[in-house]
């Protein structure tokens, strides 16, 4: 008897899952989605808009205490890499601190790269919001992250099989809405939608049953 022709597929698609990427690959893997990050970062920070996780508290302490971003951002994500190292292991958290030192580098040295003549607020909303959501979905995909909530995402994806995009989008609204006593009620909505269309790129692409990055 012949195999089944979908279970050889679907045979073939679980092999696909687990091909573990080779180290060069997670490395300009770390490049690219970090890069993209840094310019979603430049555009709000353009804009003035801000989204959620710690990088909307970077921004929060950047529009309240005049903070750098990098810096702020930096020294936001110490206290969750105790809880990467538990639930998430070394080589995770060795990635995500990786991760968050070349977007706290590249949040300072892109405006020096890019500068903008001219930045429509609703342009910088919703394609920041992808730029940044596609380059956490890199790191997503080779074990890595940007720290703080998207930490706990993953954790909450991994141990309960939450989507880490739909929760992260929960909380990245709360943050931006308290943000109302900090920017004006225009750019929190802005920023309110800048925050669904980077947790949109993460809700639809990154599932643990279409994909999973080993590493």
């Amino acid at each position: 008897m012949q195999p089944d022709k979908s279970d050889a597929a679907e045979a073939e698609r679980v092999a696909a899952i687990f091909v573990r990427h080779p180290l060069w690959e997670d490395g300009l893997a770390l490049l690219t989605g970090t890069a993209l990050v840094a310019l979603g970062i430049a555009f709000y920070s353009h804009a003035g808009l801000l989204t959620g996780g710690t990088v909307g508290l970077a921004f929060l302490l950047k529009y309240l205490a005049g903070w750098s971003f990098g810096p702020a951002f930096f020294l936001l994500n110490l206290p969750f890499y105790a809880l990467a190292i538990w639930r998430m292991g070394w080589k995770f958290t060795l990635r995500t601190v990786c991760a968050v030192g070349l977007v706290s580098l590249f949040a300072e040295l892109t405006p020096q790269w890019v500068r903008f003549a001219e930045l429509n607020v609703i342009y910088a909303a919703v394609f920041g919001g992808f730029a940044i959501g596609i380059g956490l979905l890199i790191l997503f995909r080779h074990r890595a992250s940007l720290g703080g909530v998207n930490i706990l995402a993953l954790f909450l994806q991994e141990r309960f099989g939450l989507r880490a995009g739909t929760f992260q989008m929960g909380i990245d609204a709360l943050i931006v809405m308290a943000a109302v006593f900090v920017v004006p009620a225009d750019k929190v909505l802005l920023s309110v939608l800048g925050a669904v269309a980077l947790n949109l790129v993460l809700a639809i692409n990154h599932r643990a049953d279409r994909y999973m990055g080993v590493s």
